[in-house]
């Protein structure tokens, strides 16, 4: 099949981006990022610079790549990364625009790519456990009821692409936050930073300078592992809770 691409190109960050128009051929069974590979060899054969883009694992696991496929996060179908989206879901002759997440959190970096280091700094400030859990246990050696288990699971399967943002009008980070606080506060070993863990990871977000959550649901449409707007309202319980404990605790130790 024969495509018609308009590609964001954009030399660094400090240089004025803009959209390139490139003719591309691709097989049905190619995944999107193969379909790029073609079009950066024809580039390279005619020496020009290749179109740059993030990815590594190619199996929806890695969360590297991302971009925006005719103005939708990852493309058209639901549930999918770019790497596992495939040209088959497109015809012959169709006109593609690609572009980078568009957030001031998210700076370009080069073409396709952005940093997403602010997320990494969201998970440095609180996403960890410090209860020494050893070597695998035994699956019943530590009780967690099922259907907290469950929750974790799903909360856990954020691959932190970055799409959630991308895709919300405010370039809010709710979700994958919501996700990272609930993964670890819904097990036993995430128990004693709960709160603080609550507190560090919001706080982290805002200095990020990510929008704020108003509950519109982009995020939830584009997000390839199907993290739910539920775990938004537990993130916001955890940080309420959080917060109203520490003011007590503060009150507390003023008035001894």
């Amino acid at each position: 099949m024969k495509l018609k691409l308009h590609v964001w190109r954009q030399k660094n960050a400090a240089s004025a981006g803009r959209m390139v128009r490139y003719e591309a051929e691709a097989d049905e069974h190619m995944s999107f990022l193969e379909m790029l590979d073609v079009l950066n060899e024809s580039l390279i054969t005619k020496g020009e610079d290749p179109v740059a883009f993030d990815h590594d694992c190619r199996e929806g696991i890695c969360g590297a790549c991302g971009f925006m496929i005719n103005g939708v996060a990852h493309g058209p179908m639901p549930g999918t990364t770019v790497c596992q989206l495939h040209m088959r879901h497109f015809k012959d002759g169709d006109e593609l625009y690609l572009e980078p997440w568009r957030a001031a959190a998210f700076p370009v970096i080069k073409d396709l790519i952005v940093d997403r280091g602010a997320f990494d700094r969201i998970i440095a400030a609180g996403g960890y456990v410090s209860a020494s859990t050893g070597s695998a246990q035994d699956a019943n050696a530590i009780l967690v009821p099922k259907k907290d288990a469950d929750r974790a699971m799903d909360s856990a399967q954020c691959i932190g692409c970055g799409a959630c943002v991308a895709a919300c009008p405010n370039a809010s980070a709710a979700l994958f936050l919501s996700a990272k606080v609930s993964h670890l506060g819904l097990l036993p070993q995430g128990q004693p930073e709960r709160n603080e863990r609550a507190i560090k990871m919001v706080a982290a977000a805002n200095h990020e300078l990510f929008g704020g959550c108003t509950n519109i649901g982009e995020c939830e449409a584009v997000c390839p592992k199907n993290i739910r707007l539920e775990f938004i309202a537990r993130r916001n319980w955890d940080f309420l809770k959080a917060s109203c404990t520490f003011r007590e605790e503060k009150a507390a130790a003023g008035a001894g």
